[in-house]
């Protein structure tokens, strides 16, 4: 039944104040779908505009990688302290808790091991299978410059229109090879190259100018980990990132290789959230690791019964 005109007056419509249309808080993706957005929105936190990602995919052509060779053990617990994850399909049924509600950017390349030319990859994951998996973006290697710099761009642009479909975005990683001179010029031309053939966002090296690297690229570039450092290194190259205009970090090998990843991701997402520097997060890791180190000391309490 329609409203009296008395029951009309009493509600408050706010006639005096104008529905906004606001835009979104990630770079260049204001123009996105409301499915991508909000997908976008779980990655990133829309209070910094930034994430912490977790990458534990290594071994989808190099196998067992050290750290890595019980995911079950040693990375399971350290999933809920992540913004989100990147993993493979296979880890992510075997393995991880169903009930566990972080993001999941999910690898959908592969093809070469560690022993061939890793350049020969091709898509590996039908998006429909993304789609039942629930995962809030999907990602794979592009090799510019490398022997087969054509097709996996081809397999990027082809996984850009199957997400474009479906509303998820797709993250792409540009893949340095061992001839690749790793510097802001090619990491420009890379991170351009998969920007303008519609990757909603990047993940890249970090390197001396930087800066230039971010502000070329008109969509948000997170920041690889590479290989292990040590912690104070890392955590430099993280704040080093973010200050030169990184969306976030995604680390890998530099968490779950330090000897303690627990105290080693808090101290990262104090830097890619609250801009702690260098030698304050390196103070908060050391004060973390302590107290792991405690806990593991502490003899364990007597079951009465």
């Amino acid at each position: 039944m329609a409203d009296t005109e008395a029951v009309k007056e009493a509600k408050k419509f706010y006639e005096h104040i104008p529905m906004e249309t606001p835009g979104f808080f990630l770079r260049g993706a204001g123009s996105l779908d409301w499915g991508m957005k909000n997908r976008l929105a779980r990655i990133f936190n829309p209070d910094s505009g930034r994430t912490v990602m977790l990458a534990i995919d290594h071994g989808y052509f190099q196998g067992p990688t050290t750290g890595l060779e019980r995911v079950d053990l040693n990375i399971v617990p350290l999933m809920p302290l992540a913004d989100a994850l990147m993993l493979t399909r296979g880890i992510l049924r075997t393995t991880v808790p169903p009930a566990l509600t972080k993001p999941i950017v999910m690898r959908c390349s592969g093809g070469p091991s560690i022993l061939k030319e890793l350049s020969n990859e091709e898509l590996a994951v039908d998006i429909e299978d993304a789609i039942r998996m629930n995962v809030a973006a999907v990602t794979l290697q592009v090799f510019i410059g490398g022997e087969c710099e054509t097709r996996s761009v081809q397999n990027m642009t082809r996984l850009v229109d199957q997400g474009l479909r479906y509303g998820i975005p797709t993250m792409a990683v540009t893949a340095v090879g061992k001839t690749l001179v790793r510097d802001a010029q090619y990491f420009r031309l890379a991170c351009r190259i998969c920007a303008e053939l519609g990757a909603q966002f990047v993940k890249t090296y970090y390197c001396e100018g930087f800066e230039t690297v971010t502000a070329s690229c008109p969509v948000p570039i997170v920041m690889a980990g590479g290989k292990k450092l040590p912690e104070l290194d890392a955590l430099t190259m993280a704040y080093n990132a973010i200050q030169r205009g990184a969306a976030g970090v995604d680390m890998g090998r530099n968490i779950f290789q330090s000897d303690a990843p627990k105290a080693m991701m808090q101290a990262i997402h104090k830097v890619v959230h609250k801009n702690l520097t260098p030698a304050e997060a390196y103070d908060l890791f050391q004060t973390l690791r302590s107290k792991e180190a405690r806990k593991k000391r502490t003899p364990a309490e007597p079951v009465t019964v």
